[in-house]
């Protein structure tokens, strides 16, 4: 199974019925074709869409409907489009229960930097900042590493985009939780051992007594 699709699939059994869920750009925007059946979870993208469906269909793409990253979605019945003031009240007032962001580091005291990269010309954080603390519960979709080097990280090293904001981690290669005794594994993939998972990993892990093999389904 692709390793973004499984990272996917695995964050999708986090969603719960009712909540409004809000989908970074890149990886995160995959949760939404995972959905859990017999559960109704309302979709947002902060450019001013509530009611996010799955990714369109090749040839099937809709110019004039796309996320905050630019891509082309697809909205449900219903679905509501606000300009951008509307959309961020809502964030900014508690209404988003969770909201699914890449990361380029992570650290132990779930601090995230997702925004800049030194050295490197970037239009402007987005709306990333605004989520961090507006959203209940933020959850980081990304891949451990980033050629070969550990982006979870005793202490991050690029600017922050929030301090203490991560709740959960979920890679290609495990269920990282933030408590306040540090990070813990509370998940590993299937067939990676948790040697592998610290040796690719700078910050500290403690592992769970319980430690489960995640499990996301069958492969499509």
């Amino acid at each position: 199974m692709d390793s973004k699709v499984f990272i996917a699939k695995r964050i999708a059994q986090e969603l719960k019925d009712g909540d409004v869920v809000n989908l970074g750009i890149g990886l995160p925007t995959m949760v939404a074709n995972y959905v859990p059946k017999g559960i109704t979870v309302i979709f947002q993208s902060e450019n001013g869409i509530l009611g996010l469906g799955p990714a369109p269909e090749p040839g099937k793409e809709d110019k004039d409907v796309r996320n905050a990253g630019g891509g082309c979605v697809t909205a449900i019945p219903g679905a509501q489009f606000v300009d951008s003031a509307a959309s961020f009240a809502a964030i900014r007032g508690g209404h988003v229960a969770m909201a699914v962001l890449g990361a380029l580091q992570v650290d132990e005291q779930g601090n995230l930097a997702n925004w800049l990269v030194p050295g490197k010309k970037v239009n402007g954080m987005g709306g990333a900042m605004d989520l961090v603390s507006g959203a209940r519960q933020v959850v980081i979709a990304m891949e451990h590493t980033a050629k070969g080097a550990p982006k979870i990280l005793r202490e991050c090293t690029y600017p922050l985009t929030g301090k203490g904001v991560v709740k959960l981690i979920v890679t290609e290669m495990g269920v990282i939780r933030v408590t306040k005794e540090g990070l813990v594994l509370e998940e590993i993939a299937p067939g990676i051992t948790v040697e592998q998972v610290l040796a690719a990993t700078e910050a500290k892990l403690l592992i769970h007594e319980n430690l489960k093999v995640m499990d996301v389904g069958e492969d499509e």
